[in-house]
């Protein structure tokens, strides 16, 4: 990975700093997108003196706001002429419904809408850097998502749990509509399930205290796929898949829905860039 250039979104703990070192480790410059500075500095510090890599740097950026998302990649490609990996892997859970400052539900702007805008703001520089690849790290529990298009933003019921799977079944489908829309470029997109990992995220999800531990894979395995699609030759011209472990996966059938995915594009597309005009 020597002479590569990374981007790890949610990369200051948890499954995203582990795969961020793990990039490190293996000689890459990565770029650690953040939203807190002062956790994000900490996490750079200490992912380059865990790896001897100086080339670990801090992107700051806030997913649940477009604006922030759009200064991100402009600041990204100010610095840098090339991306070689782009890892979609920050999400959120909230226990109680909450709302953007752009108006929507927060795990949707955040799990679905901010893997699509930030991909496609960076979809330039990633296409001159080809081969390159896109990882999105969604969940084995997209497959009891839904997309409800009369209730995006769950206004009408939020359950956090239900909620997130709908926003991993949007991640997989996303993944399926780039991946068609990107033959020939030399980028591949795919998309995995890291496991069960104890996570701040997967005490969330479980409703624990994230002083209490919930049990499961550690950072660094929960890391393994993402790492192993972003660096593995074999699967150098894989494109369009789901994964678990090394290993591709049957998605759900509703993930593989075609209509439902260039719909959903459409529908990510008026979000994330009509509506911010109207």
């Amino acid at each position: 990975m020597n002479g590569k250039v990374c981007l790890v979104t949610g990369a200051n703990t948890g499954i995203g700093y582990a795969t961020a070192v793990g990039l490190a480790e293996r000689g890459a410059t990565v770029v650690m997108l953040c939203r807190d500075a002062a956790r994000g500095a900490t996490a750079v510090r200490d992912a380059q003196q865990a790896t001897g890599n100086p080339h670990v740097e801090l992107l700051l950026c806030d997913l649940a706001s477009l604006e922030s998302i759009r200064q991100a990649a402009t600041d990204f490609q100010a610095r840098h002429g090339a991306l070689h990996v782009l890892i979609n892997n920050a999400s959120v859970i909230p226990r109680q419904r909450e709302v953007t400052v752009d108006g929507l539900e927060r795990q949707f702007a955040v799990n679905h809408l901010a893997y699509f805008l930030l991909t496609n703001l960076l979809l330039d520089v990633v296409k001159a850097s080809a081969p390159a690849r896109i990882i999105n790290v969604s969940s084995q529990v997209h497959s009891s998502g839904v997309v409800d298009f009369a209730d995006l933003q769950a206004e009408r019921s939020y359950r956090p749990t239900q909620v997130y799977a709908n926003s991993k079944l949007m991640n997989v489908l996303f993944t399926f509509e780039l991946a068609r829309r990107l033959v020939g470029t030399g980028v591949t997109v795919n998309c995995l399930h890291p496991g069960v990992v104890d996570t701040n995220l997967g005490r969330d999800y479980s409703g624990l205290p994230r002083s209490v531990p919930r049990g499961g894979l550690s950072w660094a395995e929960g890391a393994r796929t993402s790492l192993y699609l972003a660096t593995a030759p074999e699967v150098k011209d894989v494109t369009g898949r789901y994964f678990r472990g090394e290993a591709e996966a049957r998605p759900s059938a509703t993930a593989q829905d075609e209509k439902l995915a260039r719909r959903l594009w459409d529908v990510s597309t008026e979000l994330a860039y009509v509506r911010r005009n109207s």
